[in-house]
């Protein structure tokens, strides 16, 4: 199915009051400012909607995409941090360059969570144009920010129903 005009940010997730105990870390990319900052800005929005309080989320920034693993990483060792999201873009360019930072941040943050036992979601858009990447952060296709927080969440909804 297409999404080529789909808002795919709507969720159902509800407050639980089990969130406002949780402290959600966030790393965000510097580079493409203009679109992390409006994913960050969504991200923060959302889990603040559904009761995770403001003072336990824990914000940090690094310089691009290819340093969200390490940042993540950091984060996921404070032992306070209940998830981490991380927040990027990368655009296609004209060189390979974009397969390989795409290619290593998307594992770099699945190892994190892996080693820490810890929700680490990626929320890294991996777009071909700067028009799709604006479209994903808050334009017609919704806030990847939203989507990456509601993930976290959700991850931390299950891992207290396991263990």
């Amino acid at each position: 199915m297409s999404t080529q005009h789909k808002n795919l940010s709507t969720t159902s997730l509800q407050a639980d009051k089990a969130f406002k105990k949780y402290c959600i870390g966030i790393v965000v990319a510097e580079w493409n400012t203009d679109v992390t900052g409006a994913l960050l800005a969504g991200a923060m929005e959302y889990l603040q909607s559904l009761g995770v309080k403001e003072k336990n989320i824990i914000i940090h920034h690094v310089p691009g995409s290819f340093e969200l693993p390490l940042g993540a990483q950091f984060l996921a060792a404070q032992k306070s941090i209940d998830a981490v999201i991380t927040l990027g873009c990368v655009i296609q360019g004209e060189t390979r360059h974009f397969d390989f930072i795409c290619n290593a941040c998307a594992q770099g943050v699945m190892d994190v969570g892996l080693a820490f036992n810890i929700p680490v979601v990626f929320g890294v858009l991996t777009t071909n144009t700067q028009e799709q990447a604006l479209e994903r952060a808050g334009g017609k296709h919704g806030n990847k920010g939203v989507e990456a927080a509601e993930t976290a969440l959700k991850m931390l909804s299950l891992k207290a129903k396991l263990f």
